[in-house]
């Protein structure tokens, strides 16, 4: 049985979430703020988060921060739940790290679709099989180190902390290094073929991840933009 963690602040949204959540056999937990969700992060295993935007105290997205940088549960993935629904917040909830967003209000059916979309496309990462030999999972190109085994990549022997659609996107461009993607490839291949998105999501991740890996002029431009295609290693 999955474990989903709802947060949000009005009770009765975390009722009608949860009642519907586990009529569709999910076990369900509440929290109706940011520090509370964390502290049961800490203690208990999630597969899923829904997060409120709107939190009193500390809201979604400094939460969202949190998860993503805290390495016990970094991975989990996380959907946003708001009633901000203007294109500037969507960008700021991916830029984040969130792996969904969904507008209040919202249908149930709706969130149940995009909540199995989200947890297929995760379900099995990081599980490798023991016998594999390790070499075959990593990439190493100049400064930078991809672990796929690991789900690690470091820059000049520094760790980088990627969120889990960025190692993805990264660990895909930098396996068929000169071949260019078009973003509906790439939103299949990472996001899922049932993603319900727009190609904007990949934008936002190349950026996040060329403002992580090509800090400055010392080290090489990775992530190329082909006009008119999508985008490519170098």
């Amino acid at each position: 049985m999955k474990t989903i963690l709802a947060v949000d602040d009005e009770e009765h949204i975390l009722e009608l979430l949860a009642y519907n959540l586990e009529r569709d056999g999910y076990r369900v937990l509440k929290a109706e703020s940011g520090e509370l969700a964390l502290e049961i992060l800490a203690f208990e295993k999630v597969d899923i988060v829904l997060l409120d935007w709107m939190l009193p105290g500390m809201d979604g997205i400094e939460v969202l921060r949190k998860i993503r940088s805290d390495r016990n549960y970094h991975n989990i993935p996380v959907i946003f739940l708001t009633a901000k629904g203007d294109e500037i917040s969507k960008v700021v909830g991916l830029e984040v790290g969130s792996d969904d967003y969904l507008v209040k209000p919202f249908g149930i059916h709706e969130l149940l679709a995009r909540i199995k979309a989200v947890l297929r496309r995760t379900e099995g990462t990081g599980k490798q099989s023991e016998e594999k030999d390790e070499r075959e999972e990593k990439l190493i190109i100049d400064q930078l180190e991809i672990n796929r085994s690991r789900r690690t990549v470091t820059l000049d022997g520094d760790l980088v902390e990627l969120s889990f659609k960025e190692f993805e996107l990264l660990y895909l461009l930098a396996k068929n290094r000169g071949i260019v993607f078009t973003r509906d490839n790439l939103l299949e291949k990472v996001w899922g073929y049932d993603y319900i998105g727009e190609t904007r999501t990949v934008d936002v991740h190349v950026s996040n991840l060329r403002k992580k890996i090509e800090k400055d002029e010392s080290h090489p431009v990775y992530i190329k933009t082909v006009r008119g295609m999508g985008y490519k290693f170098a």
